[in-house]
């Protein structure tokens, strides 16, 4: 998907795909350059800016403090470091992009680009194997979990993602092409798996505190949502033969809000604030059952007097 030529469709079809982010067939002659698509660029333009705008700065600070909780001795959020460096490298290509720099420096951005997303969706799996472990295996988690092990784990994970990307640029044919929507599609079963193992063993899970298990079940469940939601859909975009240009810009705008979605992560890593709306939702729960069960029982106590 980086500044190569393929023979995609039917025969007669020739599609430049310029960009492992947003494809320049659209600059072919493939598709007409109306004013509704012009809109549609135009659109795509402004909220990248935006994304840029806010995420490049909430990710650095976010970086930054999760690495003081690392130096505490804390292992969890390595992982989520990574993962907000793999979305430092999206954002740095939304940058040249939007600068409509040279062709040949964005295809070494984007040859970066492809490994940081593969990069974002493994750490997502690694976030959520580490919580699995917590409550289905926590004796084995507790004697094995390392920051060595967890940095081993991420230094594994940047180099096979590097190594697929330079082999797709180098080596690129539609057999490739597949084994990395392949590569993409894994993850999802994973995280379904994790979640619904986790629920199923956390009432047996006694050694961890109700609050961990709340934080645990959250980021679980974000996890899986950012990958539904945001990557999933492009990801059938590639499988299917639809080449909808409206659908095509909106399935790549969903990827390119997950640096955004993955900044929640951070406040799931951070005790007191996830934890205070957390207990504001149940609060809010238990008064407004309190409410119900009052309002039953004075409908009951007038009926009796009556």
């Amino acid at each position: 998907m980086e500044d190569y030529y393929n023979n995609y469709g039917s025969q007669n079809q020739t599609y430049e795909l310029s960009d492992y982010y947003e494809n320049d067939i659209y600059e072919n002659d493939i598709y007409d350059k109306d004013n509704d698509y012009k809109n549609i660029d135009f659109i795509t333009y402004v909220l990248t800016c935006i994304i840029i705008a806010i995420g490049l700065p909430l990710t650095l600070v976010a970086i930054y403090a999760l690495f003081s909780l690392v130096r505490r001795g804390h292992v969890a959020p390595i992982y989520v470091i990574n993962l907000l460096i793999s979305d430092l490298i999206q954002l740095c290509y939304m940058i040249v992009k939007v600068a409509q720099l040279d062709v040949e420096i964005r295809n070494i951005f984007s040859s970066f680009y492809l490994s940081g997303l593969m990069a974002s969706v493994g750490f997502m799996v690694c976030i959520a194997l580490e919580r699995y472990l917590v409550i289905v295996h926590p004796l084995w988690y507790r004697f094995r979990r390392t920051i060595k092990t967890s940095v081993v784990v991420c230094v594994l994970v940047w180099v096979l993602t590097l190594v697929c990307a330079v082999l797709f640029n180098l080596f690129y044919t539609k057999v490739v092409m597949y084994i990395i929507i392949t590569v993409f599609f894994l993850p999802f079963p994973l995280l379904i798996f994790f979640l619904v193992a986790t629920l199923k063993a956390l009432p047996a899970s006694i050694s961890v505190p109700s609050d961990e298990k709340r934080r645990i079940v959250g980021i679980l469940v974000l996890v899986l949502l950012i990958y539904t939601l945001l990557i999933l859909p492009t990801i059938i975009w590639f499988l299917g033969d639809d080449f909808n240009k409206t659908l095509i810009k909106l399935s790549f705008m969903f990827v390119k809000l997950s640096p955004l979605a993955d900044l929640v992560l951070y406040v799931f890593m951070r005790k007191g604030a996830i934890d205070k709306l957390l207990v504001s939702v149940v609060c809010c729960r238990m008064d407004s059952n309190q409410q119900s069960i009052s309002l039953n029982d004075d409908i009951i106590s007038t009926v009796s007097s009556n």
